[in-house]
């Protein structure tokens, strides 16, 4: 699928990083930061879009995608602070607390088109699974929140295993029958994130289908 992105080109001392944000703002998809639960809320277009985005993310070793979920509209339902969303493979050694100064260098962006490749993503995807049956399995999400963003720090394969589920969430939520009324859909949750030592509520953020408002414009599609 083609992924219509911005790209800058910040420095921090001897260092130039590579940042993408999608070129227009997905405005119906927001993301509440897991304490313990989080919501990722979003339309088909922003599900899609995001499927997109870990897809590049996961082949994209130094390349930093963040996405300002804040700048959407707000949602008129879930509880806990909206946040933004940065992905990052583990390798690149992005520190949260860096990154308020990393964002705000990113002016003059210039477009970027990218093609994704849904049957490499969807091999890799079915490795993670596999892998994750595993005893040594070591192949978490790592995350962090810091200065109203949400961080997710992976590998390829957890990446593109994680496309997948916003893949089927895109997919399939238009057809759940709560959705015509304006209701949301659980559709999928991101995959294991790793957990905070001391026990109680395990972590998770779940994945949700909900057509924008007014819900008259929202058609289900024919079976």
């Amino acid at each position: 699928m083609r992924l219509r992105l911005r790209q800058f080109r910040p420095r921090t001392g001897p260092h130039e990083h590579r940042v993408v944000q999608p070129l227009q703002p997905l405005r119906h998809t927001s993301l509440r930061a897991p304490k313990p639960i989080g919501l990722l809320l979003g339309d088909h277009d922003g599900l899609n879009r995001l499927a997109c985005l870990f897809s590049f993310a996961a082949y994209s070793r130094h390349t930093i995608v963040h996405v300002p979920l804040r700048a959407g509209l707000p949602p008129d339902e879930g509880v806990g602070e909206l946040v933004d969303l940065v992905l990052a493979h583990h390798t690149l050694g992005l520190r949260p607390s860096k990154w308020p100064e990393l964002r705000r260098k990113l002016v003059n962006g210039t477009p970027l088109t990218v093609h994704t490749d849904e049957a490499r993503t969807a091999r890799d995807a079915t490795s993670w699974r596999e892998h994750s049956e595993r005893a040594d399995f070591r192949g978490e999400l790592r995350h962090a929140t810091h200065a109203r963003t949400f961080f997710l720090f992976g590998s390829r394969d957890v990446f593109a295993e994680t496309a997948t589920n916003f893949a089927h969430a895109a997919g399939r939520g238009p057809h759940q029958k709560c959705v015509t009324k304006g209701h949301s859909a659980l559709m999928a949750a991101l995959p294991t994130l790793v957990q905070e030592p001391g026990g109680g509520h395990p972590l998770e953020v779940l994945i949700c289908f909900k057509p924008y408002p007014p819900y008259a414009h929202f058609r289900q599609p024919a079976r």
